[in-house]
């Protein structure tokens, strides 16, 4: 369901997707996608530190006390969303408790403890547990004005009329569906593929596009033509919104 916010003067947006080097971000005026930047933070305090009006994150905001059927409410009605093979890009976010732990069997064993029905962590999840951590240490839900949670699969899925994609990101394939789509939205091809501003160590072929469709959300945010899941989002233990915007 859609959910409108109010209207706003911003004139610098953000996406940000997590990528070996830290926090690949995706700079750009409001609009003119065409002038879009990039540039690999090594913390998101960095990241919070930028000029922007409007922040979009791959990243979970808000975790639960309890991890319920599918995780929460937001991940379950994105992943419906998405139906196909990309379903399964959104994850089930655990408990506030078990990504707070440093070792994976203590992982495991909290969120077995954490959820019903009981589910232990992939080491997927878990890899990317630190970079929850440094964000939930950061957020605030004042901060949780300018900075919101997305995820790039619902990006694109909205980027594309509301059609999820069926190829994998890091395929040949997928990348140049995914570059179409970005292009139709203004964004330079060979921004798209040119790493010569950032060393090509530092992030994937595939966390380029993720943090730049992240920027497009942020941008329909700033316009007040975004979507969120759910519509009426619940609050975690902290008072954080837990929502997916797309």
């Amino acid at each position: 369901m859609s959910h409108r916010i109010k209207a706003c003067s911003t004139t610098w947006v953000v996406g940000v997707d997590g990528c070996p080097g830290g926090w690949l971000v995706v700079r750009r005026p409001l609009d003119d996608p065409a002038a879009a930047t990039k540039q690999v933070c090594r913390s998101f305090a960095e990241v919070l530190a930028l000029q922007a009006d409007v922040i979009c994150v791959d990243m979970p905001i808000g975790l639960p006390v309890v991890k319920g059927q599918g995780g929460r409410i937001a991940d379950v009605e994105a992943r419906y969303e998405l139906r196909g093979r990309r379903k399964a890009s959104v994850f089930s976010v655990p408990s506030r408790e078990a990504v707070m732990q440093l070792n994976y069997q203590d992982a495991c064993d909290v969120a077995l403890a954490t959820s019903c029905p009981k589910r232990k962590v992939s080491k997927q999840a878990f890899n990317i547990f630190p970079k929850i951590r440094e964000i939930d240490a950061l957020m605030s839900p004042i901060l949780q004005e300018r900075v919101y949670e997305t995820h790039p699969e619902v990006g694109f899925w909205a980027l594309n009329g509301e059609i999820s994609l069926d190829e994998s990101k890091k395929s040949i394939l997928g990348l140049e569906r995914r570059r179409q789509l970005l292009g139709s939205a203004g964004y330079v091809p060979g921004f798209l593929t040119n790493t010569s501003q950032v060393p090509s160590r530092q992030f994937g072929k595939d966390d380029l596009l993720d943090a730049a469709v992240c920027s497009w959300t942020a941008a329909r945010i700033a316009k007040c033509g975004s979507r969120r899941f759910p519509e009426n989002p619940s609050l975690d233990a902290r008072g954080l919104r837990m929502e997916i915007w797309a």
